[in-house]
């Protein structure tokens, strides 16, 4: 009974699962149909999705921080980053391979995760520390690394290809494409082997900056962790992340839908989606600055920032060269020029070794510039 209780979330978000694969799904199809008139069926549907969805992103948190205790850092963060990456590249890649996707729906969807990431999420982690702790300290050549790669890839991804000749629209060509996503990927994995092995120090919170009660509440932790193994907690973190990425594309058409009835721009949906998708990092990102571990949200949210172009990019280029389909990955000139600004603040942030609410604030508007361009181009 204490194993039920204690993974309650898990078995509520897999009935869920259960049961919309089984019958559901046909209800979901009916109200959300233009002209529906079961709006509030929708809204009960809409509740319990996210409901769920949230209760169960409790459950992954817990457990990529039982990780982090047991495996140190960066291995605890990096779990919990390419779980969530990973599972969201195999979906884009098999709604592209389904025939279902716009030719900009990755591109989209890298430049939303890139944006609430860098600035919603990294300025809200910041924001709270400094309002929490005043100052906070990091590990300078972890930030400066991550950033180091950072920047190369998202050029590549979103704002190289509007520039490029060989083909009529924002793409690349077979042989550029090609050529990029090996490129991005050999440069992910060779940050990862430094990451994990030869610069694991660079990810690592500095030590003059743990406080005795962060100590105190480390070493609750690591006593509370012990009831389980590590693959336990690996276990139930993937099975638990599978159905709430699931169910967001579910959400989605519930989201679409109300987008459609309000007349909001279609682009609002995926950034809503991949609020969804983003949830577990962005929760234990927050509570981790609020906790004066400044190291560890960088980890996850640069980690995340990084995974997401890494990942992405390569699995997208080779999904559209194998089946044909059409991709376009340029971005228009207003949001380029928000992502180059972004990118730019970025680096001014992590230039030195302490943070404080200013910079938090800085990104922060940066987001809200982002959801003002895509609610009024």
């Amino acid at each position: 009974m204490f194993f039920i209780k204690e993974e309650a979330s898990f078995f509520a978000i897999l009935l869920t699962l259960l049961l919309f694969s089984c019958g559901l799904d046909k209800l979901l199809v009916e109200v959300t149909t233009p002209g529906s008139i079961n709006l509030i069926v929708c809204f009960i549907l809409g509740v319990w999705l996210l409901g769920t969805i949230l209760w169960a992103a409790f459950n992954v948190v817990h457990h990529a921080e039982e990780l982090a205790i047991k495996l140190g850092e960066p291995l605890g963060t990096i779990i919990l980053t390419l779980s969530v990456v990973g599972i969201e590249v195999a979906l884009i890649s098999a709604v592209m391979l389904a025939g279902d996707a716009a030719p900009t729906m990755a591109r989209d969807t890298m430049m939303a995760i890139l944006m609430i990431v860098l600035g919603c999420l990294t300025g809200g982690a910041i924001l709270i520390g400094g309002y929490t702790h005043g100052e906070q300290e990091y590990s300078l050549p972890g930030a400066r690394t991550f950033l180091g790669v950072l920047l190369p890839l998202a050029v590549f991804a979103l704002i190289l290809p509007k520039f490029t000749i060989s083909t009529e629209f924002a793409t690349f060509s077979a042989y550029q494409a090609a050529f990029f996503a090996f490129t991005t990927f050999a440069l992910y994995i060779i940050f990862l082997r430094i990451q994990t092995n030869r610069h694991k120090s660079y990810f690592e919170q500095p030590k003059k900056e743990r406080t005795a009660d962060h100590e105190a509440a480390s070493g609750e932790a690591d006593r509370n962790s012990r009831s389980h193994p590590t693959y336990y907690h690996i276990v139930f973190l993937i099975l638990t992340l599978l159905p709430i990425i699931f169910l967001s594309k579910r959400v989605a058409k519930i989201i679409d839908f109300g987008i459609v009835e309000i007349g909001a721009p279609v682009a609002l949906g995926g950034i809503i989606i991949a609020f969804i998708v983003l949830i577990p990092e962005s929760m234990a990102a927050l509570s981790s600055a609020r906790a004066n571990q400044l190291q560890r949200s960088i980890n996850l949210l640069l980690g995340s920032a990084l995974s997401t172009i890494g990942l992405t990019l390569p699995a997208v280029l080779a999904v559209s060269l194998i089946s044909n389909e059409s991709l376009i990955l340029g971005l228009d000139m207003a949001p380029m020029v928000l992502l180059l600004l972004t990118l730019v603040v970025c680096s001014m942030t992590f230039s030195s070794a302490r943070t404080n609410i200013m910079q938090g604030a800085v990104h922060l508007v940066l987001f809200f510039a982002y959801l003002l361009l895509v609610l009024n181009p």
